[in-house]
């Protein structure tokens, strides 16, 4: 089964103050650490969508971007919001499950990441990883689903395409409080570190 994540980081990071993917953790950015959560939980690609104005920087300083399986999209227009950077990387994805997790959730375990997948492998649903009953990331989509996602409004978000298939939703039960954990100011950091 070919799984490709796309990880949403062409924000502005305007709550945060800027330059927030790069801060480090542990002494690594930010976003090494959500790529890893992917990499090291067994996906097959990761396509990391970035704006123009920050590719070089992330390029880099970011470390997992040197990993062969991870490969960069522009999306020309950030400013158009979170979904149009997931429809520029869906643009580009080839594979059997497409997984989405924005840029700016360091916390997420490796573990959880395999268990989505196989649960996904198990039976093709659209599958969200869910702790103490509150849904989070990353979301498996069957690949059937990506035409449909490149077709939606721009002004739409990804659960408006999720909420137009309720018959193939899947929730699974993790003990992984990261799933909803995203960095949005620094003292979202200062709670705890990342996975290990």
């Amino acid at each position: 089964m070919r799984s490709v994540a796309i990880v949403t980081a062409a924000g502005s990071a305007e709550r945060f103050g800027g330059r927030k993917l790069l801060t480090p953790i542990d002494g690594e950015p930010l976003l090494d650490h959500t790529i890893r959560a992917l990499l090291d939980g067994g996906v097959s690609e990761v396509i990391v969508v970035v704006g123009s104005d920050a590719r070089a920087e992330i390029e880099r300083d970011v470390n997992a971007m040197l990993d062969a399986r991870v490969r960069p999209v522009e999306n020309p227009d950030p400013s158009r919001g979170m979904f149009s950077s997931i429809q520029e990387g869906a643009a580009q994805a080839q594979g059997d499950v497409l997984l989405v997790l924005p840029g700016d959730m360091p916390f997420v375990k490796p573990g959880t990441v395999r268990a989505v997948l196989a649960r996904y492998e198990q039976a093709p649903a659209i599958v969200s990883p869910r702790y103490r009953g509150k849904r989070g990331h990353p979301v498996a989509l069957p690949f059937r689903l990506r035409d449909e996602i490149l077709a939606t409004d721009i002004s739409a978000n990804l659960h408006d395409v999720i909420k137009r298939h309720p018959d193939l939703r899947a929730d699974l039960d993790v003990e992984d409080r990261g799933i909803g954990r995203d960095v949005d100011t620094m003292s979202d950091l200062a709670e705890s570190r990342p996975h290990l």
